[in-house]
């Protein structure tokens, strides 16, 4: 397997419209800029070198004010959400910090927590997701939940059907839908077999084993495969639903599943037209 030149990135773009918003702010979640300013070059580097990301849409994503940002989620670690995030950080005409709703383990893990809770990462309630919605944030939800980062190989870029969780919100708070399709997640780390008892015992979604793992010493593990990545953020969709229409669980389900097939139109479509995970398009 012939893998392509792999581009170093000539500086670190410091976006100052995006650190001054949040310098000295105390965050109750954790939330910290200096933390986002550290990692910045590492995750600069996989975005432009490593995956060599395309993002597309990136004004779909409001300036200002609320909005529940839904999409695609898999790679056995998050690293779809960090590249969405330098996406906006180096490219939004605006850049504002994403609050992502995050599985307890991941914020509960040592090192890996201080990162997540640095960049904006909270609890998966939907009690945070509506307060921070109300805040007028950008809150990322996940609705395939933790199947989608733990989905085997052999399902890749195959949706599980969607909570409607993220529905009851934007319709509660009245905030937009803007759906986000990734490709290049489900390959970067190949899920071979899942030890459901082994996740069990620790209390993690997964325990997974892919091509490195366990095989390989941990750090050794998490190098992910070069894939290209392609991110498509679609126009916002307005429920127009007053917010008494929230405990409509018909209401929800059916909005959920109508997104749910719209992300899995362009998935498929973003996969037919691609030469390979190596190249791209």
């Amino acid at each position: 397997m012939r893998f392509p030149a792999i581009q170093i990135p000539k500086r670190v773009i410091r976006r100052a419209d995006f650190y001054s918003q949040y310098e000295g702010e105390v965050d109750e979640y954790g939330f910290n800029s200096r933390t986002i300013s550290n990692w910045q070059p590492f995750f600069q580097f996989l975005y432009e070198g490593y995956f060599n990301v395309e993002t597309i849409g990136l004004e779909n994503i409001p300036k200002e004010g609320r909005a529940v940002l839904i999409g695609n989620h898999s790679g056995v670690l998050p690293i779809d959400a960090f590249m969405t995030y330098i996406a906006m950080i180096l490219h939004h005409h605006s850049p504002r910090r994403i609050r992502y709703l995050t599985h307890e383990v991941l914020l509960s893990t040592p090192f890996v927590k201080d990162l997540m809770r640095g960049f904006g990462s909270v609890p998966a309630t939907y009690a945070v997701a509506q307060q921070l919605l109300e805040n007028d944030e950008l809150v990322f939800f996940y609705p395939e939940g933790p199947k989608g980062t733990g989905k085997p190989f052999s399902m890749r870029y195959r949706l599980y059907d969607f909570n409607p969780g993220f529905v009851k919100a934007a319709i509660a708070t009245g905030s937009p839908i803007i759906p986000i399709t990734t490709i290049g997640g489900d390959e970067i780390y190949p899920l071979l077999a899942n030890l459901k008892p082994l996740a069990h015992l620790i209390g993690a979604p997964y325990w997974p084993v892919t091509l490195t793992h366990p095989l390989l010493p941990f750090f050794a593990s998490c190098i992910p495969l070069p894939v290209k990545f392609h991110i498509s953020i679609g126009k916002p969709i307005y429920p127009n639903c007053p917010p008494e229409r929230a405990g409509d669980k018909q209401l929800r389900m059916q909005i959920a599943r109508n997104i749910q097939y719209e992300i899995q139109r362009e998935l498929n479509s973003l996969l037919r037209t691609r030469k390979s995970p190596f190249a791209g398009w």
